[in-house]
């Protein structure tokens, strides 16, 4: 289209599509904008700590590993001496693993 140097400048004439040459585009980007703008204007919540209890096991294992005892060694037909001879060895060590696991539950409470 060509146009005369009387006529109309060509910014001015009307867009197609669009009543008095302006679209609602660029009054909704300026809606938009505001709005985004007030957005900005509120301070954002202050943060806060919050402590909330887990579950953590106090227990990761067993203290050491369970002595061997003599009287599991022993065979079905051992004597009734080697027996409670076998027993008394025993006794000492079983108490003294007793008493670290006793220490480890202790510990949980």
């Amino acid at each position: 289209m060509k146009y005369a140097s009387t006529a109309r400048a060509r910014h001015t004439l009307k867009k197609p599509g669009a009543p008095y040459g302006r679209t609602l585009f660029g009054w909704a980007q300026a809606v938009i904008s505001g709005l985004l703008l007030v957005g900005c204007a509120t301070a954002p919540p202050a943060s806060q700590i919050v402590r909330v209890p887990v579950y953590v096991p106090c227990v990761t294992g067993a203290p050491l590993p369970a002595p061997v005892f003599e009287f599991g060694k022993l065979s079905a037909t051992a004597s009734d001496g080697d027996k409670i001879l076998a027993l008394a060895r025993d006794w000492p060590r079983g108490r003294e693993y007793e008493g670290l696991l006793e220490a480890v539950v202790a510990g949980c409470r």
